[in-house]
């Protein structure tokens, strides 16, 4: 799996991300090839024209075509992640009938968003209303950073039915459709890193949505939400993971080559020390990522993992981009190199789906609960 994707990767996606962050544009040519492959429906089930892989298949997945291109590989994972997978496993048989064979072939991109003005870290704060009116929700809202906004034509979104209840007593997950009256996107964000992905600010007016398009039984879905965001960081841990390689192979090639003092500079022990603990922190993060993946296709409790995992490979990706520049020297600053984008790429690996910091609250709270 992982030379098969590599090579497709190397191919056809790594020649074409530059050109993706410069015009800052998401790739329809490159999606409808991904289709072609598969990779819009990497865990869906056959039954609904997927792939049906296991999750260490999906990280690896993802790492390779984040390593080519991270802005592809960031649209990969939030369509298969938070939108299909969450459809296929909580879904009713008609919504994975509705649903799922579009989202596999990439006829139609996948969404999730949770993310409001007054509601990022503290999902509390969710301001979006759906009111029941006779078989139908009214939905009032807006919601923003939304990856894949101006694109998708499924989003799956996080609305309180009671503004009066507490959230994990009234929150409910709703499928949108691109087209509902009252659905719009809004601001496209001009981003630091990861331009050739959509993030957009989506707008409900009264948007009206058929009870049908509920994702879960009454009462469940603040904890589907939760593990939603468990599934999703798999996906981002795998993609810092697969950036920081590239970073990696890029200074290691670089060091060989580049000479100073009549050697390649990788003979020197301030060169190699720093490689040495690039390829420590990528394998480590590589098995924290597949033991999460472990866990989750055992059906045993991952929440911890996940968090680990995300944690760790964006926090050392982010170092080992650092590094790469240093020791690219002054070549690495300049943009006919690609270690400026994986820089600026790799640092919101370390905010989404859960700041770095909130990683670190998540595993300190369950390691408590568990002590």
């Amino acid at each position: 799996m992982q030379k098969l994707t590599r090579k497709f990767a190397s191919e056809y996606l790594e020649p074409r991300a530059a050109v993706i962050d410069l015009e800052h544009r998401f790739d329809q040519e490159a999606a409808k090839v991904l289709g072609e492959i598969g990779a819009w429906g990497i865990q869906i089930s056959p039954k609904f024209s997927g792939a049906g892989l296991d999750s260490i298949s999906y990280a690896i997945v993802i790492e390779e075509i984040s390593r080519a291109c991270a802005s592809t590989g960031l649209n990969v994972t939030v369509h298969n992640s938070v939108c299909a997978a969450p459809i296929e496993k909580w879904g009713t048989p008609e919504q994975r009938e509705r649903f799922l064979p579009d989202l596999a072939s990439g006829r139609k991109i996948g969404a999730y968003s949770l993310t409001e003005p007054n509601a990022g870290s503290d999902v509390a704060g969710i301001q979006t209303v759906a009111e029941l009116d006779g078989d139908e929700y009214v939905i009032n809202g807006n919601k923003i950073f939304v990856t894949n906004g101006g694109v998708a034509e499924v989003v799956l979104i996080g609305a309180t039915t009671d503004p009066k209840l507490p959230l994990h007593k009234s929150f409910g997950l709703f499928i949108m459709e691109q087209g509902m009256p009252g659905f719009s996107v809004g601001k496209l964000e001009d981003k630091m890193g990861m331009r050739g992905s959509s993030t957009t600010e989506l707008v409900f007016k009264d948007c009206r949505v058929p009870k049908e398009n509920v994702l879960g039984n009454p009462g469940e879905g603040f904890g589907i939400a939760m593990k939603i965001l468990d599934m999703g960081r798999i996906g981002i841990a795998a993609q810092a993971l697969g950036i920081g390689q590239a970073a990696y192979e890029a200074a290691l090639k670089f060091s060989k080559a580049r000479q100073q003092f009549g050697r390649p500079i990788s003979a020197f022990q301030a060169i190699s020390f720093k490689l040495a603990d690039m390829a420590l922190e990528l394998n480590a993060a590589r098995l924290l990522i597949w033991q999460a993946c472990d866990r989750k296709d055992k059906g045993l409790p991952f929440t911890t993992e996940a968090a680990m995992a995300k944690y760790y490979a964006s926090n050392r990706a982010m170092n080992i981009c650092t590094e790469a520049i240093q020791i690219h020297g002054g070549y690495g600053y300049m943009r006919e190199l690609p270690l400026e984008r994986y820089f600026r790429d790799v640092k919101v690996t370390e905010i989404y789906e859960g700041t770095s910091e909130i990683m670190k609250l998540i595993i300190a709270n369950n390691l408590l609960k568990e002590a």
